[in-house]
């Protein structure tokens, strides 16, 4: 049975109009999953749903088989952090940590035991008498997360907690909430609008959609393997391409009269009715000439971007546009005729 399950939740803000529409979610104890969407898809609903921020309208939140769906705030033993932080300014690093264990009226004994431990687990040991105000970013973060942790959580909620740090910091703090996270085996909803982020940082990851989850799966699966279209476009996929007729041995031919080879022993929906092909600019080659084997578009180079370690080509092709990252190797110029190669293995039918 699942740690932690949502079931059937729906929420309304103003009595009609769903945030979330039946959401159901399991989460296995020890586990870090992400919630990752755009804004407003309701991925930050769910969490204060599961915090006890926002009563449903429908629908269950069970925690080890409890249900905890009209428990107050207060009454569930939940580790949070938020994207302020939301340290208390005219405290210590050491008396923040050990907010939470004072209001639970721990022994003082305890409380110094506790928190100490939990400093040096989190590398605030020597700052342990500092002010929010004189710490940095990413010194804040860890200080949130130990005073998050040191009550002994029976769940970690996270909200955007890297998104006010710069690129550099958000890539060491990511690597330490996992390191944090698998080291306490702690169960953890990371909330992220940052695919990358959560990618590196997820056990499994559902892909929010206005209040529904389009896919939930492990990271690899949804990168390699997207459910549907919306997934699709949502990790990077960019080339679509309408398949109208399948004609035997994985060879389907689309709208504007290609024919292409679709690997289906790699993971994808067969084609039933009409469907899309789906390919990353990545898993693209261009050539001056055309193979004798493969799958290959002919097209015209419409535009070139230089992207640094490669450069990004747009494409005219039979029926519509295709985008291409090509190595500098081969430079291609604007009008040149080419032919877009793409192995079966690196297509997804959606």
């Amino acid at each position: 049975m699942s740690y932690a399950k949502l079931e059937n939740i729906r929420v309304s803000y103003d009595g009609k109009t769903n945030i979330l529409t039946g959401l159901d979610l399991s989460i296995e104890k020890g586990e870090l999953v992400s919630l990752l969407g755009s804004s407003g898809c309701g991925k930050t609903t769910t969490l204060r749903v599961i915090a006890g921020f926002i009563e449903p309208r429908e629908g269950r939140f069970l925690l080890d088989g409890k249900d905890l769906t009209r428990v107050p705030v207060h009454k569930r033993n939940f580790g949070l952090v938020f994207q302020s932080y939301a340290l208390f300014p005219h405290l210590t690093v050491f008396e923040n940590v050990s907010f939470g264990l004072k209001l639970r009226k721990i022994a003082s004994g305890e409380i110094k035991r506790r928190v100490e431990k939990m400093l040096e687990i989190t590398d605030l040991t020597a700052l342990a008498k500092r002010y929010p105000k004189q710490m940095s970013g990413g010194q804040r973060q860890r200080a949130a997360l130990a005073r998050a942790l040191v009550i002994e959580p029976e769940l970690l909620l996270l909200d955007e907690p890297l998104s006010n740090l710069d690129a550099k910091l958000r890539l060491g703090m990511r690597v330490e909430i996992k390191a944090l996270q698998k080291k306490l085996g702690i169960t953890t909803l990371f909330v992220t609008h940052d695919q990358e982020e959560c990618f590196s940082i997820s056990d499994r990851v559902a892909i929010m959609n206005k209040g529904v989850i389009e896919q939930f799966d492990t990271p690899e699966m949804i990168y390699s393997r997207p459910a549907n279209e919306f997934v699709a476009r949502f990790v990077g996929f960019t080339n679509f391409f309408n398949l109208v007729e399948k004609s035997g041995n994985g060879r389907y031919r689309t709208a504007d009269g290609v024919t292409i080879t679709v690997d289906e022993g790699g993971g994808g929906n067969e084609v039933s009715g009409k469907t899309i092909a789906a390919i990353r600019p990545d898993d693209i080659v261009l050539s001056s000439k055309q193979p004798t084997a493969g799958n290959c578009v002919p097209g015209t180079v419409d535009v070139r971007t230089f992207l640094g370690k490669s450069y990004q080509y747009k494409l005219t092709i039979p029926g519509g546009e295709l985008v291409v990252n090509a190595p500098r190797d081969t430079v291609f110029q604007t009008g040149d005729p080419v032919f877009a190669v793409f192995h079966s293995s690196k297509i997804v039918l959606c």
